[in-house]
């Protein structure tokens, strides 16, 4: 039985970088579930099992625009590290959280330091990048 959309399924998935990292992979662990057209997956993944057989694997590449869109430089800002807590240890790479006016959790990614700022990404992480994903679709329910 071909998955369609409404149907569940479940996949198998590594999820690399256009240099060859893997970023993501279900290898070690249980296949991901999600129903088709939830709209709980980026929409190139989603759209690539409509199709798919139980047992059938495939690669593609989605596009950074159909994945977590392109890298938006407005969502990078420099704030002096005046006005962040004096007891955060800050660290390049660190996963930080504000606290948007309505309540909304922004993640943030800590990008480049100095002695007076800090700099703040708000982008997702692979944002701007095409992600190449093998799959194997495990099951159709």
């Amino acid at each position: 039985m071909a998955a369609a959309n409404g149907d569940t399924v479940r996949v198998h998935y590594t999820g690399k970088l256009s240099d060859g990292t893997v970023f993501d992979s279900s290898a070690n662990g249980e296949p991901i579930a999600f129903a088709v057209g939830s709209q709980t997956v980026i929409p190139g993944f989603e759209q690539e099992v409509v199709g798919m057989e139980p047992g059938e694997s495939k690669t593609f590449t989605i596009p950074s625009e159909q994945a977590y869109g392109e890298h938006d430089p407005r969502l990078v800002q420099e704030v002096p590290r005046t006005e962040l807590p004096a007891e955060l240890e800050i660290q390049l790479g660190m996963r930080l959280t504000a606290t948007a006016q309505d309540g909304r959790e922004i993640p943030l990614v800590v990008t480049e330091m100095s002695d007076e700022a800090v700099r703040l990404d708000a982008n997702h992480p692979l944002a701007g990048k095409d992600l190449t994903f093998e799959i194997e679709l495990v099951s159709v329910d």
